[in-house]
């Protein structure tokens, strides 16, 4: 055998591992409850209360009812009053769980301050850093945002800073504990180049990046992070896109997403969206960012919402 022939064994060989281990670990997706199982009182055991941003509707309502089910007692914390007071009620009479409803607006730079005050004496076992915006529902060309100098500051407000400064507040707690989990709510378009989403997928890279950094520093101190990055999901933020087996309700992803908290640093939170980024990640690039296929994600997402 000469060193050509030793060379392409090589490489082939190196390329049959690596799709092996690929198709492996993906496989391994489909038996989530097997690979990666949680008990019963997972959440309980790491604290008594969990808190959830952007909480008075969509993913982070549902995180939070399915928290409290799970028998944690929860904080909520948005802008909006009377959503969060329906919010709280409805999992103090279906759980039976403490709720604290916390009315700010955490995108305001003085706000953290006055959270973690009220925070600062609670046994905090989960943090969910949900709070997200869209620059615009409808898809489109980034100099095309409307009010684009507002919408920046709001999207890296929102769905950069807070993130930030709520691990910030809340991490030191959970390391003098050894335990805990933190669910940094990022987006399947931060998993390709997505273009007409520009600034809201280049924030949610922010959040991916963010937690894996976290995760490493901090696995050894038994504290659990995790960016989840889901696709389509049914709530106002979406324009309550009718679900199917793309778009999932707001309750079926939290659920399903939970139950994958012990599968790594990033996951897409169900087995229908890790098929859908897959597929997307081996599209080619010069396809994926094509004029046509541009035109046909506006028309499609306009089409969903009834635009």
């Amino acid at each position: 055998m000469d060193v050509m022939d030793f060379c392409f064994i090589s490489l082939g060989s190196a390329v049959v591992v690596y799709y092996g281990m690929k198709v492996f670990f993906f496989s391994r997706m489909l038996y989530i409850k097997l690979w990666f199982p949680l008990s019963k009182s997972f959440f309980t055991s790491m604290g008594e209360w969990a808190v959830v941003t952007g909480s008075s509707e969509g993913i982070g309502k549902a995180y939070a009812i399915e928290l409290a089910g799970q028998g944690m007692n929860v904080v909520i914390v948005s802008r909006t009053k009377e959503k969060l007071k329906m919010v709280a009620k409805e999992i103090s009479e279906t759980t039976g769980q403490k709720v604290i409803v916390i009315v700010e607006d955490l995108t305001e730079e003085n706000i953290i301050g006055e959270i973690e005050d009220k925070l600062k004496d609670l046994n905090i076992g989960v943090l969910v850093n949900n709070l997200g915006i869209l620059p615009s529902r409808i898809p489109c060309r980034y100099l095309d945002t409307a009010d684009l100098d507002q919408t920046i500051t709001k999207v890296i407000n929102c769905n950069v800073r807070v993130m930030a400064k709520m691990c910030k507040i809340i991490l030191p707690g959970m390391e003098k504990r050894g335990k805990g989990v933190i669910v940094n709510v990022s987006s399947g378009m931060a998993c390709v180049v997505c273009p007409l989403y520009t600034l809201y997928s280049a924030s949610k890279v922010f959040v991916e990046r963010f937690s894996q950094g976290l995760q490493a520093e901090y696995k050894s101190k038994g504290i659990l992070i995790q960016a989840v990055a889901p696709f389509g999901v049914s709530t106002p933020m979406t324009g309550n896109m009718k679900a199917d087996m793309v778009t999932l309700t707001a309750e079926d992803f939290v659920k399903t997403s939970l139950q994958y908290l012990r599968a790594g640093d990033k996951t897409y939170g169900s087995i229908c969206h890790t098929v859908l980024g897959w597929i997307l990640q081996s599209i080619p690039l010069q396809l994926l960012h094509s004029q046509s296929m541009q035109d046909g994600l506006t028309e499609l997402v306009k089409k969903r919402l009834g635009e």
